[in-house]
């Protein structure tokens, strides 16, 4: 039984959401009426509050600022047919968040509050969830570090934030992926396998040049090698060859152990395919391509969910694939919904009533 924590409630006078549409609403563009905060100093959370989403007083020196104690999270939650909110596993990306933590040398957010003030802010704000197909509440628990002096340390207080964005589809057409082969994202014993901010913003410079190229994100290779698969930008990636589900291991903690990978896995079992989750080389994906082994390949992830990939550039290798034949990717995406939005029968247990 999770201990209670008392939560004191501020409510806005008046709604964001009357001056505004749901409809076809771009990611992390907008907010909720509310926003939960909680500090933590001299080793406790203490001021827990939800109140109306606002702008942080913080210090030019503020230790998150300079040294990059920053973590978070995304979740999604959904309205079922009678209005009730349920949010899609909340409890393993409260766990990932954890690990986070630890990683970089941050304090655990406890179960009371990373869950059960998600749960309370979600309850106050659920008009913001989008009823509308590929619509979502986009959930963003963040913690950074607040010590307000100078100094390579890791930080003795902390600030926990969680912050509500109603969002749209978020690749709403097939995408074009680059494989990286200069930049590198994340070498073993590193911080790859952590959701934390300085991955995002180390990356952004090999996106921004795909995208100068024509395409829409990277595929991440090795460190050593560039050769060894990770994962693309913000979505863990799988493979369709000659009938098997592939897609790069975790044994390294390079990659992000996503949790709409992991589902997707379950579903692919589900489904009767095969999975294998071992190391895979780009020299392995272009020979299988190379003999029409190479059916599909789509990316899985929060934002995204089940993100279909049409091409991949390697060198001077440029490999295509028909989309419209994704049947695996299609089905995938189809019982991942049903599931999500209450239309078909949650036997994973994956949604959790807010």
């Amino acid at each position: 039984m999770v201990a209670a924590v008392d939560i004191n409630v501020t409510k806005i006078e008046h709604s964001k959401l009357n001056e505004m549409s749901l409809e076809n609403i771009p990611f992390g563009k907008y907010f909720s009426d509310h926003m939960l905060e909680a500090d933590y100093e001299n080793g406790e959370w203490k001021n827990v509050e939800i109140k109306p989403y606002q702008p942080l007083v913080l210090e030019p020196s503020l230790a998150a600022l300079h040294y990059g104690q920053s973590i978070f999270e995304g979740i999604k939650a959904y309205k079922d047919a009678n209005g009730n909110a349920f949010i899609f596993r909340p409890y393993d990306n409260f766990k990932r968040f954890n690990i986070s933590a630890t990683r970089m040398c941050m304090p655990n957010v406890p179960e009371e509050i990373f869950i059960e003030g998600m749960k309370q802010l979600i309850e106050l704000d659920k008009n913001w969830i989008p009823n509308k197909k590929d619509h979502s509440l986009y959930i963003r628990p963040l913690m950074f570090a607040t010590d307000s002096m100078l100094g390579v340390k890791p930080s003795e207080s902390y600030k926990f934030l969680i912050m509500l964005s109603p969002t749209g589809p978020y690749y709403a057409e097939p995408m074009k992926i680059y494989v990286e082969e200069k930049y590198t994202r994340a070498a073993p014993g590193g911080v790859g396998f952590a959701k934390n901010a300085g991955n995002y913003a180390g990356s952004m410079i090999a996106a921004q040049e795909a995208k100068k190229l024509g395409y829409d994100q990277v595929l991440w290779t090795d460190a050593f090698e560039h050769k060894w698969l990770q994962e693309v930008g913000m979505m863990n990636v799988m493979f369709i060859i000659n009938g098997v589900a592939v897609t790069p291991s975790l044994d390294e903690g390079t990659i992000l152990h996503g949790v709409t990978r992991d589902s997707i896995i379950t579903l692919l079992k589900e489904q009767g395919i095969k999975v294998e989750e071992r190391r895979i080389n780009i020299d392995e994906l272009v020979d299988a391509y190379k003999k029409e082994l190479l059916t599909e390949a789509f990316g899985t992830g929060t934002a995204a969910t089940v993100a279909p990939i049409k091409e991949f550039k390697y060198k001077h290798e440029v490999m295509q694939l028909d989309t419209t034949k994704a049947t695996v990717a299609s089905a995938l995406k189809k019982r991942f919904d049903d599931i999500r939005y209450s239309h078909a029968e949650d036997i994973f247990v994956w949604m959790v009533k807010a």
